[in-house]
């Protein structure tokens, strides 16, 4: 079968995010049975030898360079955009990476029937795909997260950065995902909450289910427990979600258990701090060390790894890391979204700052239940959360199997 993916976030390398490693270790496995097309932008920070390991990956590899931005910046630049997503429906997060060169090679590849299938790795990508090739071509959209309930959740909670601008986008943002699930042959998910969402948009959307998965041999489960009060918290560091977690958790809840344990120790690993977050380390106890060659390293000097996210929907690549290299974690509902932590034990629930200081200290006290939370998240991962399974999956919906065996 012939795969076209299109990706406008480069997909390499897989550690510099949630959406790279999703969408590389999927056309990784793709690739193993079928001939995939990855049809991409390159911005000026992406190497050469970038490409040239990621051309190793694919059937071919096609790239375009990622436009410049080119509208007035201030409230002018900001009523403009406004002004074109009002009118024509599509975000302007979405037309920031539109490339019309990558538009023309995709049009031409369809009409010359070069591929079977075509995926959007992301649902910004569905700018390039038209309705009507519905009817001749198979069209699946990849949707990491859902972005009216991305935007809902943070006005709920109050971690979003502009709530006067998103208010007025959220209805908008409701018309366009309403509007894109009706495009596509198949769509994809990694939660049951993001499924909902847009089958709320279109209650006959055809929406599977796949999670993100788990490099088992870039994150080996590790082989003692350090005991002591060493905390981290993992990811990309310029990312909202990870920013507002980082801040609340650094400012709301380790001060308290600074109290409890004066020896406690925070380290926020991930690409790329913000302002904001760089601050965090002239804090006592805490330590911001940007990008690691290997995030498995800090996991490993972890007692306990947090995930205090208060928004972001999707299944979180920290937590199914953390519990593959064997870290008890504790986490948010948002943070341990998708996964079945409870029954049996595997993971601990924190959501309000006191139900943070009581789990950890529960952890940093017993050894037993850290050596049951790490045997158990280990195990979850092994038999649910590998790239081997997400992709066997997304090649059974690719090729209309997965809706075959459920009739």
């Amino acid at each position: 079968m012939n795969i076209l993916m299109i990706s406008s976030t480069f997909p390499y390398p897989p550690t510099q995010g949630g959406t790279q490693v999703r969408t590389f270790n999927l056309l990784k496995y793709l690739q193993q049975h079928h001939a995939v097309t990855l049809v991409t932008l390159r911005s000026p920070d992406i190497s050469e030898s970038e490409i040239a390991a990621l051309r190793e990956q694919v059937t071919e590899l096609v790239i375009f360079s990622r436009p410049l931005a080119t509208e007035p910046k201030g409230w002018s630049g900001k009523l403009t955009r406004f002004g074109n997503f009002l009118m024509g429906g599509t975000p302007p997060s979405v037309l920031s990476s539109y490339s019309p060169q990558a538009q023309s090679w995709i049009e031409q590849a369809v009409a010359a029937n070069q591929f079977d299938v075509i995926t959007c790795e992301h649902s910004v990508n569905e700018i390039y795909v038209r309705s009507l090739w519905k009817s001749r071509i198979r069209m699946v959209v990849n949707i990491h997260s859902s972005v009216y309930g991305t935007c809902k959740n943070q006005l709920e909670t109050g971690t979003s950065e502009h709530p006067g601008r998103d208010r007025l986008n959220l209805p908008l943002l409701y018309r366009y995902e309403q509007k894109l699930s009706r495009k596509f042959s198949r769509i994809v998910v990694t939660t049951a909450d993001d499924q909902q969402q847009i089958q709320a948009f279109q209650p006959d959307a055809e929406v599977a289910i796949i999670p993100n998965g788990v490099d088992l041999e870039q994150f080996p489960c590790r082989a003692i427990d350090p005991g002591g009060h060493r905390l981290a918290f993992i990811g990309a560091m310029d990312n909202i979600a990870n920013i507002d977690a980082a801040c609340f958790f650094s400012l709301e809840v380790f001060p308290a258990i600074q109290q409890k344990y004066p020896d406690a120790e925070l380290e926020l690993v991930g690409n790329r701090p913000v302002a904001a977050v760089l601050e965090l380390g002239d804090r006592p106890g805490i330590k911001v060390t940007g990008r690691v060659p290997r995030m498995v390293e800090p996991l490993h000097r972890a007692t306990v790894c947090v995930v205090p996210m208060r928004t972001g929907f999707g299944i979180k690549n920290k937590a199914l890391e953390a519990m593959a290299a064997g870290i008890p974690v504790v986490g948010s509902d948002r943070g341990l979204e998708g996964l079945i932590v409870d029954q049996p034990l595997r993971a601990l629930r924190a959501n309000r700052p006191e139900e943070y200081v009581n789990a950890i200290s529960r952890l940093f006290e017993d050894a037993a239940l850290r050596n049951q939370l790490s045997r158990a998240g280990r195990s979850l991962i092994e038999q649910d959360y590998t790239w081997e399974q997400a992709g066997r999956r997304y090649a059974e919906v690719i090729n209309g199997k997965d809706k075959a065996r459920q009739r």
